[in-house]
């Protein structure tokens, strides 16, 4: 890589407060071990996560020259290898980085790379870059799989197919827990229908218990013939989906994938 001008502090201060973060970023030890694998000296290490951060990436461009370190040690922190058990945390890193390093030149890619961009000059601009809808979703606490099957159309603000891939990861959870291969309302009659499901909500002992079996039944089926059956057969050009539209479609999702979560199959056992 060629030499990469030197960050001004402003976007090294705001790096490090994303990856130094004190609930959702590195760990100590883990900053530590970074820093050692990227040949950076750890000039405080007893200071906050922050500012031990600052101080060592500061120094050694400051050092260098250059930048090129300052890359290499997001590039080692952001390896999707380290996020396999927690794709989310891995999203949720990159879009905030991806805020800071625009003023740099830089966006780090799904892959872990970087790749060269023009430099921005305002915030709004910034955040447009990394991803308005995502963002929004991440603020709604929405639920890592409908992020993770979205990624790509969310950072796009494409509402349209944004939606049509949250249907899909709904069908491909029901299958995962069913070992079904059908789809649509078919797989939901053939998962949660009959008197004896092979999926179920809730333990179905009372009249109240079968009642909401029922009820998230059909939301389920209802989601398939609004959004899944319509998208797949309706050009995108003629189906409207605004960005509220599409906010509180994957919201909905989001709430049907936490209840997916905790339905057991009844037939495991067996």
């Amino acid at each position: 890589m060629s030499q990469i001008p030197i960050f001004d502090d402003s976007v090294l201060k705001a790096i490090c407060d994303i990856l130094g973060d004190t609930s959702r970023g590195l760990t100590g030890s883990e900053i530590g071990r970074l820093l050692q694998e990227s040949n950076i000296e750890d000039l405080i290490p007893g200071f906050t996560k922050r500012d031990r951060l600052f101080e060592a990436l500061n120094q050694r461009q400051k050092q260098d020259g250059c930048a090129n370190n300052i890359l290499s040690f997001i590039y080692k922190a952001m390896n999707p290898v380290r996020y396999t058990k927690s794709p989310h945390i891995f999203e949720e890193r990159r879009f905030e980085l991806n805020k800071a390093l625009a003023f740099a030149g830089f966006v780090l890619g799904e892959d872990g790379k970087f790749r060269e961009i023009s430099i921005v000059q305002t915030l709004s601009e910034a955040q447009e870059r990394a991803g308005k809808l995502y963002k929004q979703l991440l603020s709604r606490n929405a639920h890592a799989d409908i992020l993770l099957f979205c990624r790509a159309e969310l950072l796009q603000d494409n509402y349209f197919h944004a939606v049509f891939e949250a249907t899909k990861s709904i069908a491909d959870k029901i299958r995962q827990k069913s070992n079904l291969a059908s789809d649509g309302s078919k797989l939901i009659d053939e998962a949660f229908g009959g008197d004896s499901p092979m999926l179920a909500f809730n333990t179905l002992q009372t009249e109240t218990e079968r009642s909401e079996h029922t009820g998230f039944m059909n939301l389920l089926k209802g989601l398939f013939s609004t959004f899944r059956n319509t998208t797949a057969h309706v050009p995108k050009i003629k189906w409207d989906i605004n960005e509220q539209d599409a906010l509180d479609m994957l919201t909905f999702m989001s709430f049907l994938h936490r209840k997916l979560d905790r339905c057991v199959n009844t037939r495991s056992g067996i």
